[in-house]
């Protein structure tokens, strides 16, 4: 009777193949989480330019609904006007550079290269009759190369239709996140449990601020830096001052590596005129980066997240690598926000830490 109900019990014991066993369920458990983990680096790896597209995107309407709020607080109209406003005026100052000043900045882009041309060739063969240099090389193939190699997701929108296309489709994707935030933004929720929506909605609603002050001061930057370069460079006859000052605008979104780009051409641009030419496109690019790291960063910084000079620049480094010029351009907004995520679930176990533990009644 023994050797009996010991056979039918294992009869009916879990097998090796069998998910009831509790041993078996935790490594599949363990190996599903190695092959989720697997699939989704893969799908970020094949999918970064739309990824990165969508992300570009948010920010631009983190950028529309800023504009929006900050319109609200001198016209008192319904949202929708407010936002119609902020999209009228971003048009039209695209036309107006485009149209009014396209065909200046595109005889200076083609002047512009030229110049840098010549002048990295000059400062090559100045290393040379010092010593400093020995290889040859060409400079246009550097830049040629230089230009080619910003990153596998560039190399998909390298072209000049491709670029358009990519800006056409965040600039429309913003319009329609602005339009309706809290739409998307509850059907992100949904798609959650229960218990995390509440989570979710506030490191939501953290996250939207942060990218709206952050793009506030990204665009208040551009605008002081390019019209300064531009009325600073034009008031001394340094050619192609308009080009230099939109550049410099334009490379402000890009902290670091865009004041360092927009200040060499500067001084090349500079010293193919003159030595003293060169010199004060040097003062210029000083008193320009002081004045907007000194007055203008802080500020940001006191009402956003204040993210560190090295982690910004490093950031930009690997995303850049990984992603192109993409990447490099939405480093800061994508840290800001990873940044925001790891503060609010650092706030929330702290929470949870402080509750006192659940009493157990005695039996």
């Amino acid at each position: 009777m023994t050797k009996q109900a010991s056979e039918q019990s294992e009869a009916q014991a879990p097998g090796p193949s069998e998910f009831r066993d509790p041993m078996i369920r935790n490594e599949m458990k363990r190996a599903g989480v190695w092959i989720g983990l697997v699939i989704a680096v893969a799908l970020i790896a094949l999918l970064a330019h739309p990824i990165l597209l969508i992300l570009g995107a948010i920010v631009f309407a983190a950028g529309l609904d800023g504009g929006t709020r900050l319109l609200g607080r001198v016209l008192p109209i319904g949202r929708g006007w407010r936002l119609a406003i902020v999209l009228l005026t971003i048009i039209a100052f695209l036309t107006w550079v485009f149209i009014s000043a396209g065909n200046q900045l595109a005889e200076q882009a083609a002047t512009l290269q030229t110049t840098i041309l010549t002048q990295v060739d000059r400062l090559i063969l100045w290393a040379r009759s010092q010593g400093l240099l020995q290889a040859d090389f060409d400079p246009a193939q550097i830049l040629n190369y230089a230009m080619g190699s910003v990153g596998r997701v560039t190399a998909a929108v390298s072209s000049v239709v491709g670029g358009l296309t990519a800006l056409f489709m965040i600039f429309i994707l913003g319009i329609y996140l602005a339009i309706e935030p809290r739409l998307y933004e509850r059907g992100v929720g949904w798609l959650m449990p229960q218990s995390e929506r509440s989570h979710f909605y506030e490191i939501s609603a953290t996250m939207g601020k942060t990218l709206r002050r952050l793009m506030a001061g990204r665009i208040l930057g551009m605008l002081v830096e390019g019209v300064a370069t531009w009325v600073m460079l034009g008031l001394y006859g340094i050619p192609m001052a308009a080009l230099l000052g939109v550049l410099t605008g334009l490379l402000v979104f890009i902290p670091n590596i865009g004041a360092a780009i927009s200040g060499i051409l500067m001084v090349l641009v500079g010293f193919s005129v003159s030595v003293d030419a060169g010199l004060y496109c040097l003062v210029v690019y000083f008193v320009v980066q002081f004045v907007d790291g000194n007055i203008i960063v802080p500020m940001i910084a006191k009402r956003t997240v204040d993210l560190a000079p090295a982690l910004v620049l490093g950031a930009q480094i690997l995303f850049g690598a990984l992603f192109g010029l993409l990447g490099l351009a939405l480093a800061d907004p994508i840290i800001a926000m990873i940044k925001v995520f790891l503060e609010k679930n650092a706030e929330r176990q702290s929470r949870n830490s402080d509750l006192p533990a659940p009493s157990r009644k005695e039996s």
